[in-house]
């Protein structure tokens, strides 16, 4: 081959190597944008599958997503409706004698196989059935007249004075105001509702604006007792905290509940930031505040140097969500961590079966399985998921132990949960509330009703003693538990 060949030979090999190159170098980009995507779409799809059992997300979110079942629902089957095997039979006691207020006899005055046969009244082998039934008016209208006298040595008329009790009550008195209340706090009814039910059933027909009133003569009862908790909070030695979204004329708020020992309180505030902490504990809280890893509480804690117990029923819902999560490295994480949790549970749940050496020897044995599992070894390089979860428990992790040495602390959030769970099911039935007067009024009227229940007495009856006690001018009963 002559030297022109040659030549001619290698520029032709040097121009397939550079488009191989570009080549290469294309198919490279687009492996890196595939993986990208593949990425992205693995994360939007583990998202996607989020329910109320591996996240935050609320049970009501299940309705429109059903939660898919495990092998733990499936091998224990679906649960019967009703009464459970095992559980203690409930019956309501017979009415006394004394409560009866007519008793109406049914007597055989023949024998019903042949009407020829004698027979006698005996007391032996009879049955009663005792039935209440709401009567035809169930309401005792009082009239009021205040006469006046004319007085020839002053040339004028003087009026005799109504009882302060019947001005302030007006047209309702204690009790109705008191069932008008208990409608709208313990049955979440609507003011039409209310309306509705106080002219169908009661038979007084009434305006919304007349049940807005009643509310308002309720809650301005109310004032004195839930400031007293209130003012209480601070002090606390243990307070359980949780928030959710509350709905004001397309406005978002945030009802906050402060779960004591013996009480609850709720405020409902246009702010979800440590902000509501800091005004409401105050910056010398010394107790231990059990919430969730929400910002907010990590940022009051941090500021004012308050021990925290993060909720550990939050945690295994996160890291459930790991156990689902389609990386196999995410996967194994999770389920490794999860088994330290659930080793945790299983010791508390036996906790009355072992001794107080062994229990705490336990508890430390599954803390120290829990905390080799949550860090795992600087190999690297970890999912983004497993370096989250590491880290959370490096700068946080002890907050989820607090309840170990100190007893008598929950280690879940549970409580406070439970007591927020009314204000949801309000929120979804009433749709919120239109101004500030009934933002201060869902707030004391659930305080009490949630207060009332923690403390086992009869809301009805204390807000009947409130609010006859207002109207008469007279001190509002406390809602703080006697310590005596």
């Amino acid at each position: 081959m002559t030297l022109l060949g040659w030549k001619e030979r290698s520029k032709s090999l040097q121009e397939q190597n550079r488009k191989l190159r570009e080549r290469n170098a294309w198919l490279e980009q687009r492996v890196r944008e595939l993986e990208a995507q593949n990425t992205r779409l693995t994360q939007d799809l583990a998202a996607a599958k989020k329910h109320s059992g591996n996240s935050s997300k609320p049970p009501s979110s299940d309705v429109v997503n059903p939660r898919p079942k495990d092998d733990d629902d499936k091998k224990q089957g679906k649960r019967r409706i009703g009464g459970q095997k095992g559980h203690p039979k409930h019956e309501r006691p017979a009415f006394t004698q004394e409560q009866i207020n007519q008793h109406v006899p049914h007597r055989l005055s023949r024998c019903p196989v042949d009407s020829c046969h004698r027979i006698d009244q005996v007391q032996e082998g009879q049955r009663s059935i005792q039935q209440i039934e709401l009567v035809d008016k169930p309401f005792r209208i009082t009239e009021h007249t205040a006469y006046s006298i004319w007085c020839q040595d002053c040339g004028c008329y003087h009026q005799a004075p109504l009882p302060r009790e019947v001005v302030s009550a007006g047209l309702f008195g204690p009790r109705l105001t008191s069932l008008t209340a208990y409608l709208k706090c313990r049955l979440h009814a609507s003011y039409t509702g209310i309306g509705d039910l106080l002219r169908d059933v009661v038979g007084v027909s009434v305006s919304r604006g007349y049940v807005a009133k009643l509310l308002s003569k309720a809650s301005r009862a109310f004032g004195e007792p839930y400031q007293e908790l209130m003012d209480l909070l601070p002090s606390q030695i243990e307070l359980n905290i949780d928030e959710t979204g509350h709905k004001e004329n397309a406005q978002r708020y945030w009802t906050w509940c402060f779960r004591a020992k013996t009480f609850i309180v709720f405020k409902i505030d246009p702010s979800r930031s440590s902000d509501v902490l800091m005004r409401i504990l105050g910056a010398q809280f010394k107790g231990i505040l059990g919430c969730d890893y929400f910002s907010a509480y990590r940022k009051y804690a941090r500021q004012c140097s308050v021990l925290v117990q993060f909720c550990l029923a939050h945690l295994i819902r996160d890291v459930k969500y790991l156990c689902e999560f389609p990386d196999p490295q995410v996967k194994r994480y999770g389920k490794k961590l999860l088994k330290g949790l659930q080793d945790l549970f299983w010791t508390l749940h036996r906790k009355d079966q072992l001794d107080d050496a062994s229990f705490q020897e336990e508890l430390h044995s599954a803390h120290d399985q829990i905390w080799l599992a949550a860090i795992p070894p600087f190999k690297g390089p970890y999912h983004r998921l497993i370096v989250n979860m590491a880290e959370r428990f490096y700068k946080h992790g002890e907050a989820y132990f607090q309840f170990i040495t100190t007893p008598g602390i929950d280690p879940t959030n549970n409580t406070a949960e439970q007591a927020i769970r009314f204000v949801v099911m309000d929120r979804h039935m009433t749709q919120g509330t239109r101004s500030a007067r009934g933002r201060e009024i869902c707030e004391r009227l659930w305080t009490v009703m949630a207060t009332c229940s923690v403390q086992k007495r009869s809301p009805f009856v204390w807000i009947c003693e409130a609010i006859s006690a207002y109207f008469k001018g007279k001190s509002i009963p406390s809602l703080i538990v006697d310590s005596t």
